[in-house]
């Protein structure tokens, strides 16, 4: 019962650390970083993506919001 619990403890501070550093990654690398962080909190891998993915030009991507969404239905 002991192993079980220290593979998901193990887990959680795997997921919670990259999901952190996918949202200072994103941040530096210009991206959108709540998709990044989601993401990356459940696969945690994916923080090596986003480390070989370019940086964007320009101004960081925006999320419409919901209302914005709504007029455009």
């Amino acid at each position: 019962m002991d192993d079980i619990l220290y593979w998901i403890v193990g887990w959680a501070i795997i997921a919670i650390t990259a999901s952190a550093a996918a949202g200072i990654l994103s941040a530096v690398k210009n991206r959108d970083y709540s998709f990044w962080m989601a993401w990356s909190f459940l696969l945690p891998p994916l923080v090596l993506v986003l480390l070989f993915l370019p940086r964007f030009k320009g101004e960081r991507p925006r999320r419409p919001t919901l209302d914005e969404q709504e007029k455009h239905w």
